[in-house]
């Protein structure tokens, strides 16, 4: 977006922005979020590929046997659970990695600059951490609210949807990340949650075409090579679908995160006022991200 045009939005406004940026600047958002997901896809191949020397049960069960119960392989459950903990780590590094460099890259790109690949990920590495710990923060707190109440759990996690984006764009810690966001999303929260289910459709809908038809071939075959290729082949469609569609919610809350800095603090003021070589009014929040570097 070479032409600032920084008001407040109305949905509509704020997801057209949203694919027009995506679509503008396709090769880059892709690859911010294959990159780190790579990992996880061929941890996932190697898992199918290896599962039949470590199978949970020793010998098939057959229904028309009866007494015929299969046995349990400790040493299959060992692997089975020291995998997945694997997985589900690195998936959710790879994922806020992704996270927070589209952050760094929308940033730059709504406000005129560019960014490359590398850049966007050079530039995340000091605020990784508090990334993670602010994903994590913003987990206990919407399960907290879920505990009691489905509903409130999905409130909190609107009003901290946009912590990450506070994080990385001010430099600020966790809490008070998690604490601006929910500053910011006052009155907000149901933009935040239509934003979250227009994605949840768009990566079902991805997802069933992607990965359907070989979920349903797993099902239908009786060939075990067959299953593990179909499989594998599930896992690659999985993860095409979340490299397509993932970067498009990252993208919209980070445009969320800067309409609700302009609604509310006046930022588009601050923008207009540094292009013309003023001097930017003192916010009443944290500083500008104007005045911040994220070199």
């Amino acid at each position: 977006m070479a032409t600032l045009d920084l008001r407040p939005l109305s949905l509509g406004e704020l997801l057209d922005r949203t694919f027009t940026l995506y679509r503008g600047h396709f090769l880059l958002f892709i690859g911010i979020s294959a990159v780190p997901h790579v990992l996880v896809l061929l941890m996932q191949l190697v898992q199918t590929m290896v599962s039949p020397a470590y199978a949970l049960f020793t010998n098939p069960f057959h229904p028309s046997l009866p007494g015929q119960f299969p046995d349990i392989s400790w040493k299959g459950v060992a692997y089975t659970l020291l995998f997945s903990l694997a997985l589900l780590i690195v998936n959710f590094l790879a994922s806020m990695l992704s996270q927070g460099a589209t952050v760094i890259a929308v940033s730059e790109l709504y406000l005129g600059r560019t960014i490359t690949l590398a850049d966007a990920f050079r530039r995340i590495w000091k605020n990784f951490f508090t990334i993670l710990v602010v994903a994590v923060l913003i987990f206990l707190a919407a399960f907290g609210g879920a505990l009691l109440i489905i509903v409130p759990g999905i409130y909190i996690f609107c009003r901290l949807a946009a912590s990450v984006q506070a994080a990385v764009l001010e430099d600020i810690g966790p809490v008070d990340a998690l604490s601006r966001s929910f500053t910011l999303s006052a009155d907000n929260a149901g933009r935040v949650f239509l934003i979250y289910v227009l994605y949840y459709c768009l990566m079902d809908g991805a997802a069933a075409l992607l990965g359907g038809p070989f979920i349903v071939g797993t099902l239908l075959t009786k060939n075990p090579d067959m299953v593990r290729v179909f499989t594998m082949l599930t896992a690659v469609g999985s993860f095409i679908a979340g490299t397509l569609v993932i970067p498009i919610v990252t993208i919209a809350m980070s445009l969320f995160y800067y309409d609700m800095r302009v609604r509310k603090e006046g930022f588009d003021l601050q923008v207009m006022m540094n292009t013309v070589g003023g001097a930017a009014p003192a916010a009443s929040g944290p500083p500008s991200m104007l005045s911040t570097d994220l070199s």
